[in-house]
């Protein structure tokens, strides 16, 4: 009687019996033309997630469809939740939200109080700085790699690029709903309360919440320091200027603690659950 014992399960067998690794084994019988080895097309999906946030690729003829592709798994995440994956992370995000946002008209008087003593501070950051602190990290990596032909880091530039659109797009859409007053349009001697849904005629330029420096400060360092993360000082100087950008917003009285908060869950889970989830 014809054997019928498949020729992929008789290598696997004599690769255990003779100490041969059997991942060695499994990469040869799926390389092999046999009728039930994997379609090319599954052979990339496999090949497609077993890739790390490190080895996402990218260049300027995938920025656009990569873009549109993030906007359609950003905007569709309700139904994950529905689906029942990812309450963790969003529970925490949203109580730290809740949290703060009961706070901030107990924290925001003190800043008030203070501004002038943070003059020179304020001046550091100012958001003009700031912004320019941090589109001048993928313009200058995007600059360095191509002088270097390292196509590492321009696609590290180009994925920056890509997630501080990411965040910027949401940003603006939470902030055109919410339309919150920013701390420093609340008038002398008033309380910071009852700021939702009370900014000016603009839904973009008189909105708090969240903060958009926040958010986009976080996605660009998230990405280098996620593709970086090998060097040590990178996490800690992409991070900490993230950090230091997104904290200063609060004593210009530019933003409340819950806009920074908001901001900066939102900069880093953009950039790092979706911007580099390999494709």
């Amino acid at each position: 009687m014809r054997s019928m014992t498949k020729p992929w399960l008789l290598g696997f067998v004599c690769c255990v019996s003779t100490g041969i690794p059997a991942n060695w084994a499994w990469s040869q019988a799926s390389n092999a033309d046999l009728p039930d080895s994997p379609s090319p097309a599954t052979q990339h999906a496999r090949n497609s997630s077993n890739l790390s946030p490190e080895e996402r690729e990218a260049t300027w003829r995938s920025f656009v469809p990569d873009f549109l592709h993030d906007q359609k798994d950003i905007w569709l995440f309700p139904t994950q939740l529905a689906k029942g994956r990812h309450w963790a992370p969003t529970l925490v995000v949203v109580g730290g939200t809740a949290g703060l946002i009961f706070a901030d008209p107990h924290v925001m008087p003190y800043f008030r109080s203070h501004a002038a003593n943070l003059d020179d501070v304020n001046d550091i950051f100012d958001p003009m700085i700031t912004t320019g602190a941090v589109v001048a990290v993928p313009v200058s990596l995007l600059a360095a790699g191509y002088m270097r032909h390292d196509s590492y880091q321009v696609s590290t530039a180009i994925l920056a690029g890509e997630a501080y659109a990411d965040s910027a797009v949401v940003d603006l859409a939470i902030k055109a709903v919410t339309r919150r007053e920013r701390p420093s349009d609340v008038p002398p001697g008033a309380p910071f309360t009852d700021t939702f849904f009370n900014g000016g005629k603009s839904p973009f330029h008189g909105s708090s919440f969240p903060s958009g420096h926040s958010a986009g400060a976080f996605s660009v360092a998230t990405v280098v320091a996620t593709r970086y993360r090998n060097h040590r000082w990178v996490p800690w100087a992409m991070y900490g200027m993230a950090t230091a950008i997104s904290l200063s917003r609060i004593p210009t009285l530019a933003h409340f603690p819950s806009d920074v908060f908001l901001g900066a869950a939102l900069g880093y889970t953009t950039a790092r659950y979706e911007t580099l989830r390999p494709r």
